[in-house]
């Protein structure tokens, strides 16, 4: 599965500290692995302190938005 962020997520993801970084990119992990949820229109996933907003389309999850608590 192919992943695509738009430029704010990105934007975000760089901006973070280093575990919170690792804990959004464990989040993108976790979308591409599970093959079972569709996700047409929006869907979330959420760590112990990050998030991220995304949806699928065929094999490419695009990831919306990211964001931290902390």
């Amino acid at each position: 599965m192919k992943v695509e962020m738009i430029q704010r997520a990105a934007d975000v993801l760089f901006d973070v500290p280093g575990e919170m970084h690792e804990e959004i990119i464990r989040l993108i992990g976790a979308t591409i692995d599970d093959t079972e949820t569709q996700a047409p229109d929006l869907a979330a996933a959420f760590g112990e302190w990050c998030w991220l907003v995304y949806t699928i389309h065929g094999d490419v999850v695009e990831v919306l938005d990211v964001g931290c608590a902390r």
